[in-house]
Order: structure tokens, then sequence, then C-alpha cells
């Protein structure tokens, strides 16, 4: 048995999530979970860091290093809340901070992707390996370094009864796995946008970070146009393999729908946010999950799967499937990524691959990610 920490910032910007994972070759069980809330200046560093006109090599320099110490603090919060000591963690999986992330070669920029965090910062301080930059050697291989958590969906949900796993991040994204499946009958792809919308427009016009449990977009009716609009985006109906995140649906997507459409009412644009998360899943199920793999199951996790007007839109638009959370199987919803990039770690320590190709369109299965070892002895 091994102890792993598994953490990650997503793209919603709302905090670091760390696990602590109990792994041997028959279980893998939860033992510790915490988010530490990102602070507001280092979140607006982060999306200085994504934009184009903002970002400069200087300040992605620094904020690599200010997020590994970041990252850091929330695994000693983890130790002090579960009394782990770091010297019986066996290593530490960072998924670090995406920055930019793209998939396929455009002009003269070539596909790759960057997460940042940096993971000497961790080593030092904790005196723990770490794995890190786990998307690059995916895309080395040739894929699109995404979606990540297959693997570990594979290895934790596979059943006698076909499922689909949907996570709601900042990015939705879904992993199809056919019932009695092997890891190659295993594929996945990013549906769209999950609350990386909706989160834009709360701040824009509530000041919020989120709408707790959808209870402003309940309020709000669904404008038909802007979303027929948003449904036409070709992204949206791309077969996979496909990822996507902010250098689509991030700050510059929502200025401009914002300028385009004045006269809609804020209720309406958040009713109108959600919709489109429901619908971009459902049309992606449609045509490129459902002929493979005929869910009978939804297993939805992330900070979308506690927003009841998403739920509710996905029942109704989904209606022959069963809707789960995570916590309907014993784990958690906002756990969930953490797991599988300690999982993702453990398999990289001991030189197994756990990319998966048939998800992210990779030639082969590869080892992923760069391992920086504990610096001291322990």
């Amino acid at each position: 048995m091994a102890y792993v920490i598994g953490m990650i910032s997503g793209t919603s910007l709302d905090g670091c999530d760390a696990a602590l994972v109990e792994i041997n070759e028959e279980q893998v069980k939860l033992s510790g979970f915490v988010t530490e809330p990102m602070p507001e200046k280092l979140r607006q560093k982060i999306l200085d860091c994504c934009s184009l006109e903002r970002s400069n090599v200087g300040l992605v320099c620094s904020l690599n290093v200010e997020i590994g110490h970041w990252f850091a603090e929330t695994a000693r919060a983890l130790s002090r809340q579960t009394g782990v000591p770091f010297s019986q963690i066996a290593c530490i999986g960072s998924h670090g901070q995406t920055v930019y992330h793209i998939p396929f070669n455009e002009g003269d920029w070539v596909a790759s992707t960057l997460q940042i965090g940096e993971p000497a910062v961790m080593a030092y301080e904790l005196g723990v390996p770490v794995v890190s930059n786990m998307r690059a050697m995916d895309m080395a291989a040739g894929g699109q370094g995404a979606p990540m958590v297959p693997y570990a969906e594979y290895r934790l949900y596979r059943s006698d009864k076909p499922r689909a796993l949907q996570n709601l991040g900042g990015i939705g994204n879904v992993t199809g796995l056919p019932a009695h499946c092997t890891l190659d009958q295993v594929f996945a792809f990013d549906t769209g946008p999950a609350n990386m919308i909706i989160n834009a427009l709360a701040k824009h016009f509530y000041d919020l970070d989120y709408d707790d449990r959808g209870r402003i977009a309940a309020t709000g009716t669904v404008d038909e146009a802007l979303l027929a609009e948003w449904m036409a985006i070709p992204y949206v109906s791309d077969p996979p393999p496909k990822s996507t995140g902010r250098e689509l649906y991030g700050a510059q997507f929502v200025e401009a729908a914002l300028r385009a459409h004045p006269g809609i009412r804020p209720e309406d644009w958040l009713a109108t946010a959600t919709r489109y998360t429901a619908a971009s899943i459902e049309l992606n199920y449609r045509k490129y999950l459902f002929p493979r793999c005929p869910a009978e199951e939804v297993i939805l996790s992330g900070g979308g799967a506690h927003n009841d007007t998403l739920r509710r839109d996905i029942a109704r638009l989904l209606p022959k499937c069963r809707i789960l959370t995570q916590e309907d199987l014993g784990w958690s919803s906002d756990a969930k990524e953490a797991v599988a990039f300690a999982l993702m770690a453990h398999e990289t320590m001991h030189g197994r691959p756990s990319n998966v190709p048939s998800a992210t369109g990779a030639a082969r299965p590869v080892v992923m990610g760069s391992i920086t070892p504990a610096p001291y002895p322990r």
C-alpha cells in the first residue's frame, strides 16, 4: 500500500484540490481531501497569464514559482487534516495550472500545452518526489494531452453496464465506459464549456464566483436565439478526439457575447449559459457517445455536479439515462480529478503508462510526466 497525493487547479480557477489516496494493486481509496481557495490576486495573475494581450514572459516565470508555493501549502493543509506526515507519502502527482493549450498545429504555432506550478519548489519544501507535466508526453506521442482522467475512470468505474462519466469543471468532458470494457475500448473527449461561461457571467453581473446551486439561472428564461448561436459554434459538433479550454470559452468569449447582446437580462444570461452546457452535452452524447456506449448511467463530477439547475437540464435532455453524482457511488464529486492525478503519478513512479490513446489520439500508451526527486534524504 502507498499513500499518494494528487493535486490540480482547474480551468474554473476556484482553488487547488488535493486528495490523499491509498493505492495498491487491488484497491484505490480516498483517505482525505481539501480545497485551498484561490486568492483573488493570484486568480487575476493567472487570467493575465492566460491572455495573449496581457501576458509576458516575466509573469509566466514568476507565476510558475508562486503556484508551486501555493500547491505546497495546500499539500501541507491536507497533511494536517489527515494526520499523515510527508515521510509516509510515496509521491505527489501535480497537474499544476493550465495557462495555455493548443491541441492542433495552428499556422506557425505547434500543438502544445503549458501547465505551470514549479515541481522543484514542492519537492524541496515537502521532501517528496513530484510527478508533473503529465500532458506533455501524450502530446509528444501525437495526442491532444486531454482528456487526462480516462485511465483512472477505467480503473475505478468500469461495470457490467455502460456508463458515462461527465466532469463539470470549467470545461466539460466525458468518458465512455462500455459494459465490461477493456482499456482500448475506453474513449473520452471535451464536450464544451461546463462552468466557465456560467462563472464568468456570475462574476460580471453579481460579483459572485459562481451561481450557487444554479439559483439565479432557475429564475431566468433561456434566450433561444443566443443558445442557437452558441450551439452553432463548430467545436460543439466537431467529432472527437477533441479538447478545448479558456482559449475558446474564456473571458474574450463572454465579453464578445455581452457586446453583441446588450438587451438580455442577467438572470436570462445565466439560464442560457446553464442550458448551453447541458445542450452541448446532449448533442455530443447523441452524435458521438451513444453509438459507441449506450450509457444507462451518467455519473457527474466537478463543481457543476452541485448545480441543481444544470443537473435538472441534463436530466431533461437525457431522459433515458439515470443521472448520478460521485457521492451516489461513495466518492467525491470535487475530488475526482485530484484522485486521478494521484493514480497517474503512482503509475509513472512504477514506469507504467496511464494515457488512453483511444481518448487523446496518441499513437501509443506512454508513461506520463516528469519526476522531480526528493532533493534530500527523508
